[in-house]
C-alpha cells in the first residue's frame, strides 16, 4: 500500500483522485496548501492525517512515499524536482509545466532520482479510448488517415477561476484541454505530431487575452490529420473522437470525459457494431499502472516524456494561434 502527500488542496483531488487513491489501496497521509485554513478545512473534508504549508515539509515527510501534484502549472516544476529529490514517486497534473525546458528538467530530476514519474492524462483510463487503440493496432480500419475530435463543453462555475485570467499559470483552454486532445490522439493512434495551425477564439468567458474556445488541425509523422475543437462555452456540445482509415471508422461519442461512459461504433463494410467496452473508473486506471510502475512491474500509463510531448503540442498550437502560421511541434526528445 502506497502512502500519499497531496501538494495541492485542488477541486480535482477532492473530485476524483483522492477516492481513487483509496479504491486501489493507498493511504493519504498529508495534504499542503500555502492556507492554513483551507488545509484545515480539507483534512477535515477528507479525512487526512494532517496539513502543511510548505513542500519542504510534505515531501520531507518520512512516512510518505508518493506525491500527486495538482497545484497550479507555474508551480509545477520546483514541485516535482524537490519531490524527486526527497525521493519521492510522482504524479503530476497536465500541463507538467509552463515552458519544455521546465518539463524536461522535472523529468530529468525524476530520472536521476530513480523515482517513477507519470503525467495525469486521464483520458488514457478511458474504456473507449482503450477500445480504439487496439482496434487500431489489430489493423480493424485498416490504415489510419485522418481523425476528429470534439472536447468541447462548459467550464462550471465553480472552475472558472484561473483558467479564465491567468495566463502566467496556463491558463486558457489551450493548455487546459487542447493537451488532453494530443495525449488521448497519441495514445490512440501510437503516432505522434509533428505540426499544427489553429484558430483561437474569444467568446467572453475568458480574459486577460486568453482563448476561450479552438479549433486546429495536426499533422502527424504517419501522414494523418486530426482536426480538434475545444472549448470552455458550449453547454449542450457532445463530446466525440473519431479515427477513419482506410478499411473502416471508429466514432466514440460522450467521450472525453472524466466519467467511465461513452461508447464507440465500429463503421465498415458489414455496417455498424458497438465495440465492448470495460468501463471502469479513469483514475483507477491510472493509478494502478502507477502502482505497478513503482512495483517494478511496469510502466505509468502516462509518463513524464508522454507529459512532455502534450506541452509541445500545446505550446505550437498556441504559437500557430498567435502568429497565423503553421508551427513545427518539436519536443526536444
Amino acid at each position: 500500500m502506497t502512502s500519499w502527500g497531496l501538494i495541492g488542496a485542488s477541486t480535482i483531488a477532492h473530485e476524483w483522485v483522492i477516492d481513487a487513491i483509496r479504491a486501489v489501496g493507498g493511504e493519504i497521509v498529508s495534504v499542503m496548501s500555502t492556507s492554513a485554513e483551507r488545509g484545515a478545512t480539507y483534512v477535515r473534508d477528507h479525512a487526512i492525517a494532517r496539513s502543511v504549508t510548505s513542500v519542504a515539509d510534505l515531501v520531507g515527510d518520512p512516512d510518505i512515499q508518493a506525491v500527486y501534484i495538482s497545484t497550479t502549472n507555474e508551480l509545477h516544476r520546483d514541485q516535482v524536482i524537490a519531490a524527486a529529490k526527497a525521493g519521492k514517486h510522482i504524479l503530476c497534473e497536465k500541463p507538467l509545466a509552463m515552458s519544455l525546458e521546465d518539463a524536461h528538467a522535472m523529468v530529468k530530476a525524476a530520472r536521476d532520482a530513480g523515482v517513477v514519474m507519470a503525467t495525469n492524462h486521464h483520458l488514457r483510463g478511458a474504456a473507449t479510448h482503450r477500445a480504439m487503440r487496439d482496434a487500431i493496432a489489430a489493423g480493424t480500419i485498416g490504415k489510419p488517415l485522418a481523425a476528429r475530435v470534439c472536447h468541447a463543453g462548459y467550464l462550471p462555475p465553480h472552475l472558472q477561476g484561473w483558467r479564465l485570467d491567468r495566463p502566467e499559470a496556463g491558463g486558457g483552454v489551450i493548455l487546459d484541454i487542447t493537451v488532453h486532445d494530443t495525449d488521448t490522439l497519441r495514445f490512440v493512434l501510437g503516432d505522434d505530431p509533428v505540426e499544427a495551425v489553429a484558430l483561437g477564439q474569444y467568446g467572453g468567458m475568458a480574459k486577460a487575452g486568453l482563448e476561450d474556445a479552438a479549433m486546429g488541425v495536426l499533422r502527424f509523422k504517419s501522414g494523418l490529420v486530426a482536426q480538434f475543437h475545444d472549448g470552455f462555452t458550449t453547454k449542450y456540445a457532445v463530446t466525440s473522437f473519431e479515427v477513419h482509415g482506410t478499411e473502416g471508422s471508429l466514432i466514440a461519442r460522450n467521450c472525453m470525459t472524466q466519467k467511465p461512459v461513452g461508447t464507440v461504433t465500429l463503421r465498415n463494410v458489414d455496417g455498424e457494431t458497438e465495440l465492448s467496452l470495460d468501463q471502469r473508473n479513469l483514475y483507477q486506471n491510472t493509478l494502478i499502472a502507477f502502482e505497478e510502475a513503482i512495483a517494478g512491474r511496469g510502466k505509468p500509463l502516462c509518463s513524464g516524456e508522454d507529459g512532455i510531448w502534450s506541452l509541445a503540442t500545446g505550446l505550437a498550437v498556441m504559437q500557430a494561434a498567435a502568429s497565423g502560421n503553421a508551427v513545427r511541434i518539436e519536443t526536444g526528445l
